[in-house]
C-alpha cells in the first residue's frame, strides 16, 4: 500500500468510521438504553409544544430554513461554491475540503439511519418524510457540514477579527435555524438534531485536518492541492 493510501486511511477513513460508530452508539442509547430516562422522556413534549404554537408567519420562516438544507439545494450550493473556490483560488484544497465534509456527513447519516430505527415525533408532520429513521436529522447534519464548512474557509481568509466573527455568526445561525425548523415542523426529536450537530461538525473538523492543514504531509511530499506559499493557514491555527 502506498504512503498516500495509508495517510488517507489514517486521516480520513479511520476517523469517519469512528464517527459512524459513535453515531450508531448514540442512536442505540437514545432509542433503547435511555429511552425511558429524562430528558428523552420529555422529547415528545417539546415537539408537541412547538406544534401547538405554529403560526402562518413561523410556518413560512421554517419553510425557508428547511429548504436551505434540502438535499437538492445542499448539492447545488456545494457544487457551486466548490467551483467558485477553484476559479478564484486556482487550487483544489478548499473545494475538496468542502465536498469531502458534505459527502462524509451524508454517508454517515445514511448508514446510521439504516442501523437505527426511530419513529418521527407523534405530531402533525409538515413535510413528507422519506423512508428513513428519525435519528439523526439529515437536514441539520448537511447544513452543519456545508455552512460551517464555508464559514471555516471564509474565516481563514478574513483579514480582521470582526470579519471572522461576522462570517461565523451568519453561517452558524443557518444550521441552528435548520435544527429548530426540523423540530418545529414535526420531523425530528431534539436528540435527533443534537446528534446531527455532532455528525456535521466532526466531519468538518476531520476534513479540515486532512485537507486544509498544510503542515501535514501525505507520503514524502506536501499535500499537492495548492501552490507553495499560497495555502491557507493550518486549520485551527490562531489568527495572526
Amino acid at each position: 500500500m502506498s504512503d498516500v493510501a495509508v495517510q488517507i486511511a489514517r486521516r480520513v477513513l479511520l476517523p469517519v468510521a469512528l464517527l459512524f460508530s459513535v453515531m450508531v452508539a448514540l442512536g442505540l442509547l437514545v432509542t433503547r438504553v435511555l429511552a425511558k430516562t429524562w430528558p428523552f422522556t420529555v422529547e415528545d413534549t417539546v415537539n408537541r409544544e412547538l406544534a401547538a404554537h405554529r403560526t402562518a408567519g413561523w410556518n413560512d420562516v421554517s419553510l425557508v430554513f428547511s429548504t436551505l438544507a434540502s438535499t437538492q439545494l445542499i448539492v447545488v450550493v456545494t457544487v457551486l461554491v466548490a467551483l467558485v473556490l477553484r476559479l478564484v483560488l486556482h487550487r483544489w484544497r478548499e473545494p475538496i475540503f468542502l465536498c469531502a465534509a458534505v459527502s462524509a456527513q451524508a454517508l454517515i447519516f445514511l448508514f446510521t439511519t439504516m442501523a437505527i430505527d426511530r419513529r418521527r415525533p407523534a405530531v402533525e408532520h409538515m413535510d413528507s418524510s422519506p423512508p428513513t429513521s428519525s435519528f439523526p436529522s439529515g437536514h441539520t447534519s448537511a447544513a452543519m457540514a456545508l455552512y460551517v464548512g464555508i464559514a471555516v474557509l471564509l474565516a481563514l481568509r478574513a483579514r480582521s477579527t470582526p470579519a471572522k466573527v461576522t462570517w461565523w455568526t451568519l453561517l452558524v445561525l443557518v444550521p441552528v435555524g435548520v435544527a429548530l425548523t426540523r423540530m418545529y415542523r414535526g420531523m425530528h426529536h431534539p436528540s435527533d438534531v443534537a446528534a446531527s450537530f455532532l455528525n456535521g461538525g466532526v466531519c468538518v473538523a476531520i476534513m479540515a485536518r486532512a485537507v486544509l492543514d498544510r503542515t501535514l504531509t501525505w507520503g514524502r511530499a506536501k499535500l499537492p492541492l495548492g501552490r507553495s506559499g499560497d495555502d491557507v493557514k493550518p486549520a485551527g491555527a490562531a489568527a495572526g
